[in-house]
């Protein structure tokens, strides 16, 4: 039996101990145990996010969040601006159009950044927009969006910028009170090395009064009854809290280390990963990788398919193919988390002996060597 190897951008990896700790003898979701749990997890998120305005704790995936924070904050009939990179942007603008919503959407290729200028003109163009939502790390496509610059753009208007950080926090640098990002949403199963099933909401002062000035048509995804059963760190409904133990020692993990630390650890592995591909002749497809996963477009004469079976029938390594419009051109290889350079190599080591088997024509090592000598040098220049 080979050993399971998941090398996908969600869900990833989930440590041992924190495995066992879910593994305990359940607990009542209403106890005081059960509210301590929820306490250390509110101060952990808020460290992993970088905020200090309140977070909010749901359970569902995070598109839950991302439901959320539109159906709370945006009335229908009124006005976002979707910055659309790549299918899990567009999950913005369909939640958007659900309820009534107007998008304008920003459309820009798959694998290209979001250009800050063109926002700018169309909030210009849209002064009356209520919501700009972005992405912090497109995972369709490993891109990494600059929500630092977008955030300075949306402070000057009258607009709220929600972040998607779903596949990014825990792995790529957002800074949230600091870049201005008035909402930001993420999901359990990324770089917080958990299974799937919650998802967490900050929310900052701009963002509550347009939640305050109107009843939202939400009932489980109510912030508002949300924040007030917060205060007491409880929940207004079931919460999955054999989850949130889990949760608990996984923050305990990202504090142990820093959080600095951590976004260090995956810009490492990140320019290891790209510089492995680029050694091998392939071309990686996003201009601005997410530090989280790398993808590489499948190379002339092969199949994706091929690709990812046999690096799961020979070594165990669960990868991901495209979706959408570049299904069947590109590979998804995640490295967020529960994941250190070691991971990397071996995968690069295994990737390099499935592409030889398939008559790809490759200097064995090239990709290891070429990620050996950023890991030592701690550069890929």
């Amino acid at each position: 039996m080979k050993k399971p190897r998941l090398m996908t951008p969600g869900p990833a990896p989930v440590p041992e101990d924190v495995l066992l700790e879910m593994a305990r003898p359940i607990i009542h979701h209403r106890s005081a145990e059960a509210k301590q749990i929820i306490t250390d997890c509110a101060a952990g998120l808020k460290y992993v996010m970088q905020t200090q305005n309140e977070v909010l704790i749901l359970t569902s995936s995070g598109t839950g969040a991302l439901e959320a924070a539109l159906v709370n904050t945006v009335q229908r009939g009124q006005k976002v601006i979707v910055l659309n990179a790549g299918w899990f942007a567009q999950r913005w603008q369909k939640i958007a159009q659900a309820y009534g919503i107007e998008v304008v959407s920003l459309d820009f290729e798959w694998g290209q950044a979001v250009d800050p200028a063109r926002l700018q003109a169309a909030l210009n163009e849209h002064p009356d927009t209520v919501m700009v939502c972005a992405t912090l790390s497109e995972t369709s496509t490993g891109t990494g969006h600059p929500i630092q610059t977008i955030g300075k753009i949306v402070a000057g208007t009258n607009a709220v910028l929600a972040v998607d950080g779903i596949s990014g926090i825990g792995a790529m640098e957002c800074r949230t009170d600091e870049w201005g990002v008035d909402i930001l949403c993420v999901g359990s199963q990324k770089a917080l090395m958990l299974p799937p099933g919650l998802a967490f909401i900050s929310v900052n002062a701009k963002a509550w009064a347009k939640i305050d000035a109107f009843d939202a048509p939400a009932y489980y995804f109510n912030l508002k009854a949300a924040r007030k059963k917060m205060v007491d760190f409880d929940t207004p409904y079931t919460p999955a809290h054999t989850l949130l133990m889990g949760l608990r020692v996984a923050l305990k993990r990202v504090q142990a280390e820093g959080i600095e630390q951590v976004w260090q650890r995956h810009s490492r592995m990140s320019e290891a990963c790209q510089a492995g591909i680029r050694a091998l002749g392939l071309e990686l497809f996003s201009e601005r990788p997410a530090e989280g996963l790398t993808v590489f477009r499948v190379p002339e004469g092969l199949k994706e398919g091929d690709i990812r079976s046999k690096l799961s029938d020979r070594f165990g390594i669960t990868t991901v193919g495209g979706q959408d419009k570049v299904k069947g051109k590109i590979v998804r290889i995640g490295h967020m988390g529960y994941f250190d350079e070691l991971d990397v190599v071996a995968g690069l080591s295994a990737l390099e002996m499935v592409l030889h088997d398939l008559g790809y024509k490759l200097t064995p090592g090239a990709a290891v060597s070429a990620a050996q000598r950023v890991l030592i040098s701690g550069s890929s220049a």
